[in-house]
């Protein structure tokens, strides 16, 4: 084949630090546009960004061109850095230290999205941390709770 051909569906999910819950209705809609310019220029658009007080939820399509951890690095600095800058009350705010991202088919993309569209109402009768454990068991993904955390 004379050309490299791709589809990485990833789904991304990260924490505040501590799970603080400045992630208002104010703030929120801005920040999910401004990852999404973020991810656009690293060649991995955006499908759809949510998420709620204390965290977001990101699918997008992870260009062939770069590391996950690459774009994930990008994506969680650049927009710590813009909600500093444009919300003088988050001055002090930082994301988690870690994420989870997992792979998407694409059978699977219009469930995913709705999913995180949804993240208000869900988060109404779930936590962040319930959610999250949930996440891992279902894709099989090993973890220890003293270090999910931070």
């Amino acid at each position: 084949m004379s050309q490299s051909l791709v589809s990485n569906l990833v789904h991304l999910i990260y924490s505040t630090k501590y799970r603080s819950p400045v992630l208002d209705a104010e703030v929120r809609p801005r920040l999910w546009a401004y990852k999404a310019g973020i991810l656009k220029q690293w060649d991995s658009p955006a499908i759809v960004i949510g998420g709620y007080d204390d965290h977001a939820h990101v699918f997008f399509s992870l260009s062939k061109n770069h590391a996950l951890k690459t774009v994930v690095e990008h994506v969680k600095t650049g927009s710590s850095i813009w909600l500093k800058e444009n919300f003088p009350q988050l001055h002090d705010y930082h994301w988690q230290g870690g994420y989870a991202a997992f792979s998407v088919s694409e059978s699977k993309a219009p469930d995913v999205r709705q999913y995180i569209e949804q993240q208000e109402e869900h988060h109404r009768v779930r936590t962040f941390q319930d959610e999250l454990r949930d996440f891992l068991k279902r894709h099989g993904v090993a973890f220890d709770e003293r270090f999910l955390w931070d």
